[in-house]
């Protein structure tokens, strides 16, 4: 597991630094958590967790209301605006808590500060991005953006090693293009969050192979403009894997993409943690994990990031039961149910016992790959609602890359001149 730092005593659960709030923690008391999971591991986690923080809190109850991904934030803010929405909510990290900020509170100073120094990314749920202006959420997990594949597929097409550069990747989906397989399968399937192809997962990666970690804050203050040569030119090659037959051809609207790549059907495909516990049901020891290769050059970054985790909100009457719940989530407790529910715990000092998690991270401690933050909880919200649009048609060869990030760069400029500035950021 990363090193976040020394690892603090395990939390006391009868301990009694809580802050006050309306609500006695010795009155009986229920919650309502809000989550828009659907039926990812991050929902089986966070049934497990609620079900052993009430056992070990028998005066505290927490009802979890199942929200639709597509709409979850819309309902969320409308709730939090008539203060009759839930005391819990999931909140995704990054740009997302920083803009729902005002409804949200500030964790420092009401969580154990050494419970807190636990975690770790929570810079990135931080005003400013900047730990020590308190977080808004308290992470659920250690995520990755990444790649899946087959290894019993790689060895019947002659595949010896995994590609890290667009050359070997085109070099291997021609191969296994030659014995029937579809080499990169794409679709909505397994979405929580849209009823569409998502392609955040595979746009994170087109920026990692074309610019720098640093050099990302361009790309949100304009240093950057999303219509730069090298965009265009990543955007391009990533088309030419449906046009050079490489993907299924029905990448935009395809619902079962995730069972043709446990089946066999498809040697590769892009995702997240959260499904990689049902992978390793379906496939055992048959899949492993890699970093999408979309770099002219050898890959040197992957996608390491808390995207999300739960936020007390302001209105919240029960504040003291719901930092409560919030401070067990940095217990060894909840890590251990966090990790059997197949998710990677955000918690120093705690492993995974998934092996394709493990290979995640040995990605960045072993293989010393520059973590990056998902592009999506990095950019403004507007030019990420913006690229949903526009970004699936580009891979389905329905609109050209120069046009999708003209609309991008477009609605970047319509951006109201705080937005456009990083020092609100701190970048």
């Amino acid at each position: 597991m990363r090193s976040f730092g020394a690892a603090a005593a395990t939390l006391v659960l009868a301990g009694t630094f809580y802050a006050s709030g309306p609500a006695s923690a010795s009155a009986k008391t229920t919650l309502t958590l809000w989550q828009n999971y659907g039926t990812e591991q991050n929902a089986v986690a966070t049934t497990n967790l609620v079900k052993a923080f009430e056992k070990a809190n028998p005066t505290i109850t927490i009802k979890i209301v199942a929200q639709p991904g597509t709409s979850y934030f819309a309902q969320l803010q409308a709730a939090a605006i008539s203060g009759n929405g839930p005391d819990l909510a999931v909140m995704w990290t990054g740009i997302y808590d920083l803009q729902y900020s005002k409804y949200l509170v500030n964790l420092k100073g009401n969580v154990p500060a050494a419970d807190l120094a636990k975690m770790g990314g929570l810079q990135w749920e931080s005003p400013n991005f900047n730990v020590a202006n308190g977080p808004l959420t308290m992470p659920l997990e250690t995520q990755f953006y990444i790649g899946f594949y087959n290894k019993k597929l790689f060895k019947k097409a002659g595949i010896t090693s995994v590609p890290t550069t667009w050359t070997q990747l085109y070099a291997a989906c021609a191969k296994l293009k030659a014995i029937g397989v579809v080499p990169m399968v794409y679709g909505n399937g397994g979405q929580a969050i849209s009823t569409e192809f998502y392609p955040w997962y595979d746009m994170s990666y087109l920026m990692i192979g074309a610019h720098s970690l640093a050099s990302w804050k361009g790309l949100y203050d304009g240093a950057i403009p999303w219509t730069a040569p090298a965009n265009v030119a990543q955007l391009k090659k990533w088309a030419a894997l449906q046009s050079k037959g490489y993907t299924n051809k029905d990448v935009l609207t395809k619902t079962n993409n995730i069972q043709d790549f446990e089946q066999g059907k498809a040697a590769m495909l892009v995702d997240g943690t959260w499904d990689t516990a049902q992978y390793t049901k379906a496939m055992g020891s048959n899949v492993a994990a890699f970093v999408p290769p979309f770099s002219n050059t050898p890959i040197n970054g992957v996608v390491e990031y808390p995207g999300d985790g739960f936020s007390v909100m302001k209105y919240s009457k029960n504040k003291t039961a719901a930092f409560k719940f919030i401070d067990f989530l940095t217990t060894t407790q909840a890590g251990n149910i966090i990790n059997q529910a197949g998710l990677i715990p955000d918690i120093a000092g705690l492993t995974t016992s998934n092996p394709v998690n493990q290979q995640m991270l040995d990605f960045v401690t072993k293989g010393h790959m520059v973590a990056y933050p998902m592009m999506d909880n990095y950019i403004q919200v507007n030019v990420g609602n913006a690229a949903d649009k526009v970004l699936p048609a580009v891979l389905g060869n329905q609109q050209s890359p120069l046009s999708a990030l003209q609309n991008m760069q477009q609605t970047w400029q319509q951006l109201p001149p705080a937005q456009r500035s990083t020092k609100g950021f701190g970048f």
